[in-house]
């Protein structure tokens, strides 16, 4: 079972994916919490914009995810849609552990910068 941080990325992933798509299938997979997914996190991880710091209600809704199983989920037409680097942004921002070396997608997390 992975750790928050995994689900945080992976359930980012999947919820652009599933608004775009509209993918209902996809949707009442992993627990059906994508549709709050995307709802409370999907402006935060848009490829286009700045990184923005997420709201109290996306960072819930990522605790809440499946992260093993949104990851599964990511493909390349769902990265062409998000950041995933802005997914791991988000996760960090919500004080989720993002361990370098995760797999989501063709995503490969880096070693956290110092700053």
């Amino acid at each position: 079972m992975g750790s928050i941080n995994t689900r945080l990325v992976l359930a980012m992933a999947v919820i652009v994916g599933t608004l775009i798509f509209n993918n209902l299938q996809v949707s009442a997979q992993c627990g059906g919490r994508i549709p709050q997914l995307i709802a409370q996190c999907s402006q935060f991880v848009k490829i286009e914009g700045p990184k923005v710091p997420p709201s109290p209600g996306c960072c819930t809704a990522v605790k809440g995810a499946d992260i093993p199983c949104v990851c599964g989920l990511v493909t390349r037409e769902v990265e062409k849609i998000i950041s995933m680097e802005k997914v791991v942004f988000v996760a960090r921002k919500c004080g989720l552990t993002v361990k370098p070396g995760l797999k989501c997608g063709s995503y490969t997390v880096p070693p956290k910068r110092l700053t």
